[in-house]
């Protein structure tokens, strides 16, 4: 079983984000960035798969150099080896010109099965998956809790809203990772010993075949971010008796707030 798995460099949850002067960008100079977590989940399944049929784990990313870091982790997991698209044109892309890019690896390579995160956390656009299945001319399967594979296939399950629905789709296929599905295993010193020697490919845009034309305009572009608006501090309602209090609450909400 030959699997790629698609990852994105991100920030870490815990970071402090600020904005940059610009107003368009966040500082990056004292972030940590670390593997998107849905990311992690498909990295983890891949693995399992790995375990129980054999086969190989590449791990792709689009992303400056630093994005190697999240390759090595991938790699300290468990994954064998792992490519990197590297290119400017890439910092101008949405998420459809990135999915236009790794498509476009993944073309010439041997695979029956692609996995990725549902989304990733910082842009939150859910596209890329479902896109490079799309410009692969393969199924997809979005937000698998569960997965089989036999005969070719592969069956998943996905929460809906009040049950559960079973997808099928024969190889190759992509699939994009929900939490449920499993829990990411923690790199052991031996593995992220052995990711140090584990081959990193890099490639351009015109390694691949492409031109910063060919990825399309972007559809999408942040004009402007900013800060939530700071909130107003809380309010104690004040009363001699609890009827008198829920009189006083109900006349704020009514007369001040005007949410009844």
């Amino acid at each position: 079983m030959e699997i790629i798995v698609l990852i994105k460099q991100v920030p870490a949850t815990e970071s402090l984000i600020e904005i940059a002067a610009d107003g368009k960008g966040i500082k990056t100079d004292t972030i940590k960035w670390v593997m998107n977590p849905y990311d992690e989940l498909a990295v983890e399944e891949a693995i399992r798969i790995k375990e129980t049929d054999g086969g190989a784990v590449t791990i792709l990313s689009a992303g400056p150099d630093k994005a190697k870091e999240a390759i090595r982790s991938g790699l300290a997991m468990g994954a064998d080896k792992g490519i990197l698209i590297n290119d400017p044109a890439l910092a101008e892309c949405d998420g459809i010109g990135i999915a236009r890019a790794l498509a476009a690896a993944i073309k010439p390579m041997t695979y029956d099965l692609i996995i990725a995160g549902q989304r990733a956390v910082d842009d939150d656009n859910a596209i890329v998956g479902q896109a490079v299945a799309e410009f692969l001319g393969i199924p997809a399967i979005t937000l698998a809790i569960s997965r089989e594979i036999a005969d070719g296939k592969i069956r998943c399950r996905r929460a809906i809203e009040g049950g559960v629905m079973t997808l099928e789709a024969p190889l190759p296929a992509l699939i994009t990772t929900q939490r449920g599905l499993n829990e990411p295993r923690y790199a052991s010193l031996p593995g992220i010993m052995k990711a140090k020697k584990k081959p990193i490919d890099t490639r351009t845009l015109a390694d691949l075949g492409l031109s910063a034309e060919a990825l399309g305009a972007a559809k999408t572009k942040i004009r402007k971010l900013m800060p939530p608006p700071a909130r107003s501090a809380g309010r104690m309602i004040e009363g001699d008796t609890p009827a008198a209090k829920a009189r006083a609450l109900v006349k704020a909400l009514a007369e001040e707030a005007k949410v009844i």
